[in-house]
């Protein structure tokens, strides 16, 4: 679109008129033909220039003051709630009778562009409406640029906080979240359930099938781990073989050992295919609870509460939870 833009010849404008007398629209399409100008709709009203616009948008659009129901400032003002809503910039020409600089003033402060008395120069018209098409393609090549770095912000700020490998949050993911949950719980009421899981004998996939196997165990991994949780769960990635899920209860009875053991099993349950082999994976638990009005707490303290949970599950034999 912004290309477009700039590739735009002046004649190619898109234009429209909005004059209730019929003799005014007339000259001015005449005019503007005359200076080279095709795409020009006429308009008998206000009501007809805004469905047209909606129907295409304008590049310039030459407006009438005095009209009956609704003026040329006030239909500069419903065409500006038009541009916001489509992210366009119509160049808006005022042509009027009225005389004195107060006016022009008056215009200028309602959003118009520019400023034209009848009767009007054909050769002023249309170098005022060469003008004003370069506005409207500058302001609209802008107004792409700004929706293109948008985009690419809300891009980047997706990456800084997603596991390129398997497409979870990452640690500052977790951490954020983390502290979120626990300024709601400590608010609300409730209970969180922190779960650090770790891959057993993942060092052993890697050294038998090769680290590009161990990476597709670890986007398997955490395929399973979506399926197997809740929609409001959060699900990370800390690093490593290392993933984590933050899981959040209005009561504390809500939860249960045996959605822990559901989610333990969800990976163990059957094999990964991965190339040729089929690899029988499995994955130690710990878990570190939370409830508001129980002892102080932090998201550190909570992280090496789990993780000494964890430790117990691979010293008790692995593949198990371990409150």
């Amino acid at each position: 679109m912004a290309n477009d833009n700039q590739n735009k010849d002046e004649h190619s404008l898109s234009i429209v008129i909005a004059d209730d007398v019929k003799l005014t629209r007339v000259m001015v399409n005449a005019s503007l033909h005359q200076a080279g100008y095709r795409d020009v709709r006429l308009a008998s009203g206000p009501d007809e220039m805004l469905q047209l616009i909606k129907e295409r948008p304008a590049d310039v659009a030459l407006i009438d003051w005095i009209m009956p129901k609704m003026n040329g400032l006030e239909l500069s003002a419903h065409l500006r709630q038009l541009d916001d809503d489509s992210n366009h910039y119509t160049s808006i020409i005022m042509l009027t009778s009225k005389e004195g600089i107060e006016h022009m003033i008056e215009a200028f402060a309602h959003g118009v562009d520019d400023y034209l008395n009848k009767p009007f120069n054909e050769q002023e018209l249309a170098a005022r409406v060469h003008a004003a098409g370069r506005i409207s393609m500058l302001q609209n090549s802008l107004l792409v640029t700004l929706s293109e770095l948008e985009a690419s912000n809300q891009i980047l700020s997706e990456m800084a906080i997603t596991d390129p490998l398997t497409g979870l949050g990452n640690r500052r993911y977790i951490t954020q979240r983390f502290e979120a949950i626990l300024s709601e719980i400590n608010s609300r009421g409730g209970m969180l359930a922190f779960m650090m899981l770790d891959i057993d004998h993942f060092k052993q996939i890697n050294d038998q099938y090769g680290h590009d196997a161990g990476d597709e165990v670890l986007k398997k991994i955490a395929g399973r781990l979506r399926k197997a949780t809740r929609p409001t769960d959060v699900t990370g990635r800390l690093g490593g073989e290392e993933f984590c899920i933050l899981m959040q209860f209005a009561d504390a009875n809500h939860s249960s050992p045996e959605l822990f053991e559901r989610i333990l099993k969800s990976i163990s349950h059957k094999p990964f295919n991965i190339g040729n082999h089929q690899i029988l994976v499995t994955v130690s638990i710990g878990i570190s609870t939370y409830q508001q009005n129980s002892d102080e707490c932090s998201m550190e303290m909570l992280f090496k509460s789990a993780d000494e949970k964890l430790y117990e599950a691979k010293m008790a034999g692995r593949n198990r939870v371990a409150y």
